[in-house]
């Protein structure tokens, strides 16, 4: 646990298995717990200037999904790219695959940034934001737009460690921005000691002055090294080879972020017929969901590790064995968590609100998704799995059927045909993702994920 925490010089495609999984998960899931805390703790500061505040913070989250989008699947390529190289002994390329991400990550940012920081008004009033709510957070908007590369360069960077084994420097990064932005974000929202009371553009002031410390700290750590992967003055070159490489395997992960991202949308848009109460309900219950999940990604992110640097090494058995390995420990880690859930479940959304109209949604809601956690511990570590082997179409190809052909016309089915109402959605978001564990499974078993060249 200390070497874990630490970070220490291990070859992954060497050591135990259970002891690689071990030293790469204990950072990436202290990792996200880190983001789920400082997603919590910013809305309830941002929640005390008013309903306009949040709304502007909503919107402008929901605007934002396009920069995490591409975020996502930018890390993606980067991650295999990263373990391929260092599975394959081979850190030079390894370093020169690093920067070709960072320069993708500027490129992308500048014209969003630009964009999004001169067109914050309007771009709320695109949203639908009423009058006040464009008043009081057009500068959240622009300042969030503005600093978009630090998240673009939070991702990457912290991809490129993930992928290369070194852990333990993604954590303390991330652990550092959101740190700082938890701290610094009363002061600049209300304008506590020193610091200038600037609202809600406090929040997003303090998120980019955090976040930016992160990246600062972030390259200060490539250049100096960790202990897999180090950038020095001969790797600083453009190579569009490379670079072509990152953005192929990029392409089908954004893509596949937003097959994800739009059937979440999607499903909104269906509870949304059925009044306030239900999606109140189903946003709160998710709200808690993704609060679990967000550990458990960092927990299955060990498997693409471990399978892009071990079959860079030539041992596909292995990688095949640490997924499963990974798969158990997901099980026993996502399965005592929904076994709270539904325990717990009322409880936990009493938490939130006591509306006896939006608690008994929320409660199904919670109950329902939760009864499914077995099925998405194994189909997350699988659909990593097969990010970390470079065959990124094929989680992307299963998104789009268990999400797109199945998930949706099921929950409406269930909803409207059937007359189950918000039950039929939940029970169809449980559905689909206990389909996509299975069918990830059966791909997986194959094996042709193992003949994938990066």
């Amino acid at each position: 646990m200390r070497e874990a925490l630490r970070g220490t010089r291990q070859d992954f495609t060497e050591v135990p298995i259970r002891r690689a999984i071990l030293l790469l998960a204990v950072p990436m899931i202290l990792e996200m717990a880190m983001e789920s805390l400082f997603a919590i703790v910013d809305i309830f500061w941002v929640s005390r200037l008013g309903a306009e505040a949040v709304a502007s913070v909503g919107l402008t989250e929901a605007m934002l999904t396009l920069i995490y989008t591409v975020a996502v699947g930018l890390s993606i390529g980067a991650t295999a790219t990263v373990a391929r190289r260092i599975g394959e002994k081979d850190p030079e390329r390894a370093a020169r695959s690093a920067v070709q991400v960072i320069v993708l990550g500027f490129i992308l940012a500048i014209p969003i940034g630009v964009v999004g920081a001169l067109f914050a008004p309007r771009l709320l009033d695109l949203m639908g934001a009423s009058a006040e709510v464009i008043e009081r957070g057009h500068g959240y908007t622009a300042v969030m737009f503005g600093g978009n590369v630090t998240i673009l360069l939070l991702f990457l960077g912290n991809a490129i460690f993930r992928g290369a084994g070194d852990a333990a420097i993604a954590m303390r990064v991330l652990w550092l921005a959101n740190g700082l932005n938890i701290l610094l974000g009363p002061c600049f929202i209300f304008g506590l000691g020193p610091f200038p009371e600037l609202g809600v553009m406090g929040a997003a002031t303090a998120t980019n002055i955090g976040r930016g410390t992160g990246v600062v700290y972030l390259f200060f750590r490539l250049w100096r090294g960790g202990a897999h992967i180090r950038v020095e003055r001969r790797h600083l070159a453009v190579e569009l080879h490379t670079m072509a490489t990152v953005l192929r395997l990029s392409a089908a992960g954004m893509f596949q972020s937003l097959v994800g991202i739009s059937s979440w949308l999607a499903l909104i848009r269906i509870l949304s017929g059925f009044g306030s109460a239900a999606l109140a309900g189903y946003t709160i219950a998710i709200r808690i969901v993704i609060f679990a999940l967000l550990p458990s990604w960092g927990l299955s992110s060990a498997a693409a590790t471990l399978v892009g640097q071990n079959l860079g090494a030539g041992k596909p058995e292995r990688a095949e064995q640490a997924v499963w390995r990974v798969g158990f420990c997901n099980v026993i880690f996502l399965g005592g968590i929904g076994t709270v859930f539904v325990v717990f479940a009322e409880l936990l959304i009493g938490a939130f609100t006591q509306d006896a109209q939006v608690v008994p949604h929320g409660v199904n809601c919670l109950r329902t998704v939760s009864l499914g956690f077995l099925f998405y511990a194994y189909g997350m570590v699988l659909g990593q799995a097969f990010n970390g082997a470079g065959a990124v179409w094929t989680p992307t190809f299963i998104n789009l059927f268990c999400f797109w052909l199945w998930e949706l016309p099921l929950a409406y089915v269930l909803a409207h045909q059937f007359h189950r109402g918000p039950s039929g959605v939940f029970a169809a978001i449980t559905i689909a993702w206990s389909t996509y564990a299975v069918v990830s499974a059966v791909i997986f078993r194959r094996g042709r994920w193992k003949l994938k060249k990066v």
